[in-house]
């Protein structure tokens, strides 16, 4: 019976810990997305735009350590290179040099992703009784449904 519970409470961390993985590459992926448009974002909001960016990724940067700490404190390793973060992420690289009002909406659904990818880590946790995870989503749904509200406004 201990046996059982110890391998169900690993398949619980298996799954967590692989749904966490997704919402890191994800992360890093818009991470990086996001640090690019800082550098690169000209026009009349270059000044507004170049803060808020800079903001979105000092966050970002902290939120990608915090999720890889939950996956290792769940006993799994993080994934941390840039071909493991392609295969997991659905959030697509910057490619080419947009206008700034693509930059914002491509950034704005991004955070939209990751709200719905932290959403389903929320569900799979509360489901495996996993209060550290979901706390941990919780958290990312907040910050990235509020980032999306603030590029979103941006564009009137």
């Amino acid at each position: 019976l201990i046996k059982q519970m110890e391998d169900r409470m690993i398949e619980h961390n298996k799954q967590v810990a692989e749904e966490l993985s997704k919402l890191l590459a994800e992360s890093y992926t818009l991470y990086l997305k996001t640090h690019k448009y800082h550098w690169n974002v000209t026009g009349p909001m270059f000044h507004s735009l170049h803060l808020l960016f800079e903001e979105q990724y000092v966050e970002l940067a902290e939120a990608v350590d915090t999720i890889a700490e939950r996956i290792r404190a769940l006993g799994w390793k993080a994934p941390g290179s840039y071909g493991e973060f392609a295969k997991l992420s659905t959030v697509n690289d910057a490619d080419g040099d947009p206008a700034a009002s693509d930059m914002i909406k491509e950034l704005a659904a991004d955070h939209r992703t990751e709200a719905e990818r932290a959403n389903r880590v929320l569900k799979l946790a509360a489901e495996h009784e996993d209060e550290g995870s979901g706390a941990v989503a919780s958290d990312r749904i907040e910050i990235h449904e509020k980032a999306a509200w603030m590029l979103s406004a941006h564009l009137g």
